[in-house]
């Protein structure tokens, strides 16, 4: 009942999606005149709310495409080309830029309190590549004891993520510029090869094509 093998390519899909060292100097752009404590706060709250968003889309994801009318195979490749896209924006980092112009919008249009629901939560971690890559992922965990699995996989991609928003500061001084646009790039190339893994099993799956055939 245990696949290591899909449990570990489940992290490291969210990891990447998440993308917790790029998210840690937004943070701490988002939160300027915040305490520590209110910064640790803010980083419970928002960290919080996305784990129920995509804790969510794991369970019901499938029903909500389901009741659409949209096959898991059709899905598999609209999402991995939208994961493709995303990885796309890692390795040339306007994904980067994209999120500090979110980050900078809210702070002059929402009260700094509000902050951890938008755009922490959503949508910066909770966002359409990390809800897409969480409804993949569900197709994949089919049964009650493999979809509890996959709820810990998140809630670990989320701790790892709350840690590194509590410790933002930290890891912005040891990254520095350079380290995270190395660090972005290399994580993109990664995430690029899990989106077109993620269109090859959806081909797969929409038109039936035994595993042997596209070895």
């Amino acid at each position: 009942m245990f696949n290591v093998d899909l449990l570990i390519n489940a992290l490291t899909t969210l990891l990447v999606t998440l993308d917790p060292p790029g998210l840690a100097p937004i943070f701490l752009s988002l939160t300027v005149g915040l305490s520590r404590q209110e910064r640790f706060q803010v980083a419970t709250r928002g960290s919080l709310i996305a784990f129920f968003i995509l804790a969510a889309f794991a369970l019901f994801g499938d029903g909500i495409l389901g009741l659409l009318g949209i096959s898991i195979g059709a899905f598999r490749i609209a999402g991995g080309l939208l994961l493709f896209w995303i990885s796309f924006e890692m390795i040339f980092e306007r994904r980067q830029e994209r999120k500090e112009k979110t980050g900078e919008t809210a702070v002059t249009k929402d009260h700094i309190h509000n902050i951890a629901v938008f755009p922490l939560a959503l949508p910066l971690i909770a966002g359409p590549g990390a809800i897409s890559a969480t409804i993949l992922l569900g197709s994949s965990f089919p049964s009650v004891l493999e979809r509890v699995q996959l709820l810990v996989v998140i809630a670990a991609s989320m701790a790892s993520l709350f840690l590194a928003l509590v410790i933002a500061d930290r890891i912005d001084r040891f990254l520095g510029v350079t380290g995270r646009a190395i660090l972005t790039r290399l994580l993109g190339v990664i995430l690029a090869a899990l989106a077109v893994q993620f269109v090859i099993d959806g081909v797969r799956s929409a038109f039936q094509i035994p595993v042997q055939s596209l070895g």
